[in-house]
């Protein structure tokens, strides 16, 4: 049992024998793995989300309809269809499909370039504005396959709409230090389960106590997250899960883009 950082080479290795095995088939070698009849692709449902968040306490992002902006201006299936594996799905929420309290129907932000722009006049910026810089890290996860990939393509719809954004990738440990000590503005990250509950997703990232990443937060969510978490009354707790939906699409303290499929290969 081995670590291989590179996905092509993990495929090489495991097309001449000399491991038995492989996890994170490579986004461009499902075809491959499925099209080799001397090897069995073995998929899973995303238990992940990849969003792009903010500290709202640091100007510019401490404007909400700036964030919303922003919101719009992105064309997640052209993410996902780019840069993700199948299996993965656009996200229209914080929880993706395989956690209990998963909300079918909710709103999620759709690509709207229009919509866009007339928010970012709203917030103040009819002429567009530079933001500064978009960080993330190189690192490869379950929920984003291709940072670096990514990070550019989002970098350009934003141009689009006239959203101004340079890249600051960051060495990974720092990436993840910064982030918990809400040093970063406008950031890519994303979250994989501990375990099967919407608790794990919600209130680790935006309820009481949760760490600086996305600022101070908000009262009237920590109140629904609190109430949703010490319930057992299924219904209950999905309706005070579809509020905070509803909220965090009104705070736009994170975006969600895209829930990231995986597979093993044998």
């Amino acid at each position: 049992f081995r670590w291989g950082e590179e996905s092509a080479q993990r495929l090489v290795e495991l097309q001449s024998g000399s491991v038995d095995g492989i996890d994170n088939v490579g986004t461009e070698d499902f075809a491959t793995v499925e099209g080799d009849s001397n090897l069995q692709l073995i998929e899973r449902d995303p238990l992940n989300v990849f969003y792009l968040g903010f500290n709202v306490d640091k100007p510019p992002f401490d404007n909400e309809k700036l964030r919303q902006a922003i919101g719009y201006a992105i064309d997640k299936d052209r993410v996902v269809e780019n840069f993700y594996p199948q299996g993965s799905l656009v996200a229209d929420q914080f929880v993706p499909p395989g956690i209990p309290s998963y909300q079918d129907g909710a709103d999620g932000y759709t690509y709207d370039p229009e919509m866009a722009r007339t928010l970012l006049t709203e917030a103040g910026y009819p002429n567009g504005v530079d933001l500064g810089v978009m960080s993330f890290r190189g690192a490869v996860r379950g929920y984003l396959p291709q940072p670096p990939q990514v990070a550019s393509d989002i970098r350009d719809q934003l141009a689009q709409v006239g959203i101004t954004v340079a890249l600051d990738q960051q060495e990974d440990g720092a990436y993840i230090d910064n982030a918990n000590a809400g040093n970063l503005g406008f950031y890519m990250l994303g979250w994989g389960a501990d375990f099967p509950d919407a608790t794990n997703f919600w209130d680790f990232h935006f309820g009481e106590g949760a760490s600086p990443q996305f600022g101070t937060g908000f009262d009237e969510l920590h109140e629904v997250l609190s109430e949703a978490g010490s319930t057992t009354d299924e219904a209950a707790r999905n309706d005070l899960y579809n509020q905070a939906n509803e909220m965090l699409m009104e705070h736009a303290q994170a975006l969600p883009i895209a829930y990231g499929g995986s597979a093993v290969a044998f």
